[in-house]
């Protein structure tokens, strides 16, 4: 990269179960990039809104907690991500269904995402990031190399997610995940701040019948015709605090 050539990202948007998550994490350790989970950041959000008891629609006590909690990704070896608050490993708490549904409520409050805006901004750093969410390319990243939205049908992503849970050990029941799926979307695509969509400029990409291996090899391909730098991964990302 020169002085003023910007750090290149690549942002992976969809609705939770289209795989952006894995194939985020394959992607940066293939490329030697940083890796941004914002989802992460609203359940960390959530998590620790809870844990102290503060109301999830408390918006001034939510930015403040934004602005304060400290936050550190550390990818692991075998394509997993660490994932620390305030010191301490979440762990499956931050997973939880409940957690989840107590996110996608605090993600809907313009003040938090503008709180939680410099910290994924932060994440922006040589030699690329690869950035997965809902509104990477449409308004965190708005200048990102590649844009991709990875999609799947709500069955399919029900499917995921029920065995996902059942192999930790959890007990769920498959039409609930779907029925919650479809809450999901419908207040995460309505939603009046940074709703659900793809870029105007975004590769739609279609998950429900592909493998992780195989999406990430399509969009590996797809940044080197876009970004032929990228068949050149730099030597990789440190821990980074955010």
């Amino acid at each position: 990269l020169t002085p003023h050539e910007p750090v290149p990202v690549v942002t992976l948007d969809g609705p939770s179960g289209s795989g952006k998550g894995t194939v985020g994490l394959r992607l940066a350790r293939r490329l030697g990039w940083h890796f941004l989970d914002s989802g992460a950041l609203y359940r960390l959000l959530a998590l620790r809104a809870a844990q102290s008891g503060m109301d999830a629609k408390d918006t001034a006590g939510l930015s403040r907690l934004a602005e304060t909690m400290d936050v550190a990704f550390e990818p692991q070896t075998d394509a997993s991500l660490r994932i620390l608050l305030d010191g301490r490993e979440v762990g499956e708490a931050l997973r939880t269904e409940d957690n989840g549904r107590r996110a996608s409520l605090v993600a809907a409050l313009p003040e938090v995402r503008r709180a939680l805006l410099k910290k994924q901004h932060s994440l922006r750093r040589s030699p690329g990031l690869v950035a997965d969410g809902r509104d990477m390319g449409t308004v965190v990243f708005p200048d990102a190399i590649l844009k991709v939205y990875l999609t799947a049908s709500p069955e399919i992503r029900a499917e995921r997610r029920y065995k996902q849970l059942m192999e930790k050990g959890f007990d769920v029941n498959l039409r609930r995940l779907l029925e919650e799926i479809h809450e999901r979307d419908a207040r995460d695509s309505e939603r009046g701040v940074s709703p659900l969509k793809p870029a105007r400029d975004a590769w739609i990409l279609d998950t429900s019948a592909l493998s992780i291996s195989e999406v990430t090899d399509r969009i590996y391909g797809r940044l080197q015709q876009k970004w032929p730098q990228a068949a050149r991964p730099g030597k990789g990302p440190d821990k980074r605090e955010v």
